[in-house]
């Protein structure tokens, strides 16, 4: 019987953390599953030094399916650590799975379902940033607002993401919040994208709020999220001119047990064969 090799793959960094978190995940969830489960960035962290990476350098997608190819695997399934499908995944995994199959026509690639599929969503994604918020909430206060963020992206699926996730949050949680995006390109074709992190967080301080919780739309650590992330820098720059303003982060979805239960079942149905 041919055995599959699983990726759990995530779109990459040059910050180390990411690439330890990572790692970690897929430890917890070869334990989940009982699969051994490789981490695998698409890009970016192979630049890492093996040194911030407790010795062991990343391996990036298509360096790691080439290793393995010519080790005789030819059966693949590729976990993606994504929200929705991003053009990492309907180009640049489809394009590099292309490239390596002119050189070995039998590789077999099976894609699993992001871990908010279109346009079923899924509820326990929505529990996690549900349970995140209440644990920010028991220092905060109930009354603090909140806004629920994420990176920001051309891609209007990704924002409908975010959006079901806010709407879910209000239907099943009777949880209101705003929305707002780390970051987004220039131009009226991105007003999908929605407010600015950082004109959300000034507006709040110039209505008089005083306490915030940044709900997390964010997977790993590294340059965006995570310690000295740039939302904490967004965050400080703000309070640097509204002192009055506190704000609390909520944890990272990787650190939500519930994950590894979602991971676990898009592994099971998995069907989508590039």
């Amino acid at each position: 019987m041919i055995m599959s090799v699983y990726l759990l793959v995530d779109n990459g960094s040059k910050q180390p953390d990411a690439t330890l978190y990572l790692r970690c995940l897929a430890t917890q969830l070869s334990k989940h599953t009982g699969q051994t489960i490789h981490p695998v960035s698409l890009q970016h962290a192979d630049a890492i030094s093996a040194e911030q990476l407790d010795g062991t350098p990343a391996k990036v997608f298509s360096e790691f399916l080439r290793g393995h190819l010519e080790e005789g695997e030819r059966e693949f399934v590729v976990l993606p650590l994504f929200f929705g499908l991003s053009r990492a995944i309907t180009s640049f995994i489809p394009e590099e799975v292309a490239r390596l199959q002119s050189e070995y026509p039998d590789l077999s690639v099976k894609l699993a379902p992001v871990t908010w599929p279109l346009p079923e969503g899924e509820s326990r994604l929505g529990q996690i940033v549900f349970d995140h918020i209440r644990q920010a909430r028991e220092t905060a206060g109930p009354d603090t607002h909140v806004v629920l963020v994420d990176h920001g992206s051309p891609s209007p699926k990704i924002t409908e993401v975010r959006q079901g996730i806010a709407r879910l949050l209000k239907e099943q949680h009777a949880l209101n919040v705003d929305q707002a995006v780390m970051e987004r390109r220039e131009g009226r074709e991105y007003d999908f994208n929605g407010e600015l992190l950082v004109n959300w967080l000034r507006e709040q301080a110039e209505q008089g709020v005083t306490s915030v919780i940044v709900a997390m739309l964010f997977f790993l650590p590294g340059r965006h999220a995570g310690p000295r992330g740039d939302v904490e820098e967004i965050c400080d720059s703000v309070v640097k001119d509204y002192p009055q303003l506190n704000y609390r982060i909520t944890p990272l979805i990787c650190e939500h047990p519930l994950l590894l239960d979602i991971l676990r079942d898009r592994i099971a149905t998995t069907e989508q064969c590039l």
